[in-house]
Formats: C-alpha cells, sequence, structure tokens
C-alpha cells in the first residue's frame, strides 16, 4: 500500500527545508545558484489514495479482419472508430476501461493457420491501426487469452503484442506475458488473464493462477482478473457449477475458477468466452460478471438474438476493491455499422432472469434501469 504524508508533517517539513535555504543564503557571498523549493508542486504531486475506484468492463470486441482478403470484413472506409461512436461516452467515465480482444492484430495474412473454407472458418486478423480503435474510445487494458490470438500463429501472436505495446494498451494472456501492472491517477492496479487455449495462461491450472493473483495483490491496489471460459453459443447463458466441454475441448469450470481467484487476491473478475452474456455474482465482497457477451464484434460473429446484446458494465469499488455498486447500460450490434445503446434495455431483463436462476441466493440486486445493488447493505 501507498504511505500517506500528512498535511501537518509536510508543512513542517517544507518550513525546514525552507529555513535551511535561507540559512544558506545568507552564508553565500558567491554568485552561485541557489536551490528553491517549489512548494506548491511538492503538494500537488502528493499522492493520495482514491476512497472510490471505477471500472467499466466490456466482452468480446473484434472490429473487421483482413482475411480473407476477399469478401471484405472490414468496415467502409476503415472506419474503426466510428463501430463505437454511439458509446465513447459510456467507456471513457471511469478510471480504468477493460475489454477482451478477440482476435489477432496483422497486416500480413499469408501466416493465417490453414482453413479448409475461410468462408466458413475464422480467422480475425485486425489491421495494426486497427489498435487505435481501442485507445482512442478510451480503453486501458484488454484480455488477449482467447483462442483467437493464435490465428496467425507464433508470428500473429507477436505482433499482437508488439502492436498492443506500441500503442501504450496494457494487456496479458499468454505464457509469455501472464500478467501485467499499471497506476493511474496514484492507484496501482494488476491484472493477469486466462483461458483454455494453447499458449495462454490455463483457465484450469489453479496453482499458477492463484500464485499469479497473489503476487498481484502483494503488489498492487487493485487486481483485476479476466478470464475465456465456458460452453459457447445462446445454449449456454446459464453458469452451471462444473466443467464445461464445447467441441470436445474442456473449457474450465468458470464458478470454481472465479471464486478461487477471489480468494487468492482478486478484487474483480471479469468473464467472456460464451459470446452470450452471464449473470453477475457477489462473493465475499467482490463482484463477479460470468461473461460478458459480444460488445463488438463486426461482421464475422453470430449476433442473432441474444448473441447481439450486451452490457457495458460500470463497477463501483472501495480503496480495498470490495463491490459498492454497478450500472448495467444495454446494448445492441448492428452487424454492419456498429455498436449501439438499446433503449429496450433488452439485455437487463435477461440479466435479472439469469441472475434470479442461477445465483438466487447472492445479494445482488439488478433494477430496471440497470443499476446493480447490494442487498446486503
Amino acid at each position: 500500500m501507498k504511505k500517506i504524508i500528512y498535511p501537518l508533517v509536510l508543512i513542517a517539513l517544507i518550513a525546514l527545508s525552507l529555513s535551511c535555504l535561507n540559512s544558506n543564503q545568507n552564508k553565500n557571498t558567491n554568485n552561485n545558484i541557489i536551490a528553491v523549493i517549489d512548494t506548491t508542486s511538492t503538494i500537488n504531486n502528493i499522492k493520495v489514495k482514491k476512497d472510490t475506484i471505477t471500472v467499466i468492463a466490456v466482452g468480446d470486441m473484434m472490429l473487421g479482419t483482413n482475411y480473407p482478403a476477399s469478401p471484405n470484413y472490414l468496415p467502409p472506409n476503415n472506419d474503426y472508430v466510428g463501430l463505437f461512436n454511439d458509446v465513447i461516452p459510456f467507456l471513457q467515465d471511469a478510471d480504468v476501461t477493460f475489454g477482451n480482444c478477440e482476435g489477432a492484430f496483422s497486416d500480413d495474412i499469408k501466416y493465417a493457420k490453414s482453413c479448409n473454407d475461410p468462408q466458413w472458418c475464422y480467422r480475425f486478423s485486425m489491421p495494426t491501426d486497427y489498435v487505435n480503435g481501442f485507445v482512442n474510445t478510451g480503453f486501458d487494458v484488454v484480455s488477449i487469452a482467447n483462442n483467437h490470438v493464435h490465428d496467425l500463429g507464433t508470428y500473429g501472436r507477436e505482433k499482437t503484442i508488439e502492436t498492443l505495446q506500441n500503442a501504450g494498451l496494457n494487456f496479458a494472456g499468454v505464457n509469455t506475458i501472464p500478467s501485467d501492472t499499471f497506476t493511474l491517477e496514484g492507484v496501482k492496479y494488476g491484472f493477469c488473464a486466462f483461458a483454455p487455449n494453447d499458449g495462454t495462461c490455463q483457465i484450469t491450472d489453479y496453482p499458477k493462477m492463484e500464485a499469479t493473483v497473489r503476487q498481484l495483490d502483494a503488489e498492487c491496489d487493485i487486481v483485476i482478473v479476466s478470464f475465456h471460459g465456458g460452453a459457447e453459443g445462446s445454449k449456454y447463458e446459464h453458469v452451471p457449477r462444473t466443467y464445461e466441454h464445447f467441441l470436445g475441448q474442456n473449457r474450465g469450470n468458470v464458478y470454481e475458477f472465479a471464486h478461487k481467484a477471489i480468494d487468492a487476491g482478486a478484487d474483480l473478475v471479469f468473464g467472456n468466452g460464451p459470446h452470450v452474456t452471464r449473470s453477475l455474482e457477489l462473493y465475499n465482497n467482490k463482484i463477479i460478471a460470468y461473461s460478458l457477451g459480444n460488445f463488438l464484434t463486426y461482421r464475422r460473429f453470430n449476433i442473432q438474438g441474444v448473441n447481439g446484446l450486451a452490457p457495458i458494465f460500470k463497477v463501483w469499488v472501495d480503496s480495498d476493491g470490495n463491490f459498492i455498486k454497478g450500472k448495467l447500460t444495454p446494448v445492441y450490434q448492428d452487424k454492419f455499422k456498429g455498436v449501439f445503446i438499446d433503449s429496450q434495455k433488452r439485455i437487463i431483463t435477461r440479466m435479472q432472469q439469469l441472475m434470479a436462476d442461477d445465483f438466487p441466493e447472492t445479494e445482488l440486486e439488478i433494477t430496471n434501469d440497470g443499476d446493480v445493488l447490494r442487498t446486503d447493505i
């Protein structure tokens, strides 16, 4: 935890320093330069820990792909920022904004993994300048722990890492970069991400996950954990509290994973992977979002029905990461135009039902306006 210099102590130190300077000036008979303390700057640069921290989280993001080269799956005029236009004010209204980067960054598609029919085999390769779609709309940190980060093999993974680093975005989730830390407005954040896919930090390796989270907890004020897990599609909105398998792959037990992450020191747990939104849960005063659905997935994703509905989830936590309250802003996707605020608030109604079905014991309430409130305080 950061040390705080209290005002009276600070004033005394400044007074002592100025006294010493005056004494030195009286003794100085040459034209030497005398150092002067900028007291205003010193006071303003003191970092006092914030009482309340806000975090915004969204689900899967893929802004268009240059694979296959034909037909064109990129937005018209490469206007990747325009896809966000309706929601930018909401994304920028927090201390930290997070999302899942569902794909690789690359300008060279020759490295794409073999595919019998590119029209139906999904390889996501966002042009490298599309990273500015995340930067310019307010994102601070993204997960790359998912199946599509390796769509262009080792080259694509390394190019993605290079692109994110050059853009100044924080990220984690692959074996070479299992976690990241960053400081904003005097608060130090730790971030890590997990998935069931080769080359990613494994969602089923609890000892390694717990060690990573404990290390971040020791170093940071707030620890954010992301996971890519659970079966995919509209049949899998519910959290079964068991291991889930999809297309022959063990996709993890997301309920057990989330609880173990919090027990190890996580403050916020954000899920993605099912391509539909799942329930919220309050566990040991910490918030879990089991899946935040498809947020902005241009052209190549199924966004029919519940697959095209998602929330922007804003969370308020105290300085210890304990959940205070939340706000769900409902959105929907237009396959060719981007993401928009949903005046019908359909995902709010759906999340109310999912929480009642899956976590009737959790001490949360979702109002019709999308406020997420604790019922235990």
